[in-house]
């Protein structure tokens, strides 16, 4: 089976859901998100994790660029969207498709890179500990 790598920029409280997944799913979209979207290449997630999650409370201030597998004959049925410069290329998943597009992952999601802004308080959890030890980038 032919699999295309996509990335995702996430929070704090989304890796946290991602682990109790065993890595293996995304959560199902809040109520005000209509669609999940994964990007097409590393340095578009690492662009949003710098200037977007180390900013953003909701996101504890801290951006985790994921990595996963996805079967790319499922992922035919998604148009890439253009939202910007010629890298800023994503899917637009609907939120109600969460779940069969969960199933279409192969293997499991993992932590590339990890960016800390100023305010990040912490975390008590052992596996995000050891998740910033092992991908943290210093920004600047």
């Amino acid at each position: 089976m032919k699999t295309i790598t996509l990335y995702r920029p996430i929070g704090i409280k989304e890796l946290e859901l991602i682990i109790e997944s065993g890595h293996a799913r995304f959560p199902p979209r809040l109520e005000w998100q209509p669609i999940f979207y994964p990007v097409m290449n590393e340095g578009y997630a690492i662009e949003i994790c710098v200037k977007w999650n180390t900013t953003d409370e909701f996101s504890g201030y801290i951006g985790f660029v994921t990595a996963f597998q996805v079967d790319a004959e499922y992922l035919k049925k998604f148009e890439v969207q253009n939202v910007g410069g010629t890298t800023h290329n994503e899917l637009w998943v609907p939120a109600e498709e969460m779940e069969v597009f969960n199933d279409h992952i192969i293997g499991t999601i993992n932590v590339t890179k990890t960016y800390i802004g100023p305010n990040f308080k912490g975390s008590e959890n052992e596996v995000i500990k050891n998740i910033i030890k092992t991908t943290k980038v210093n920004i600047g």
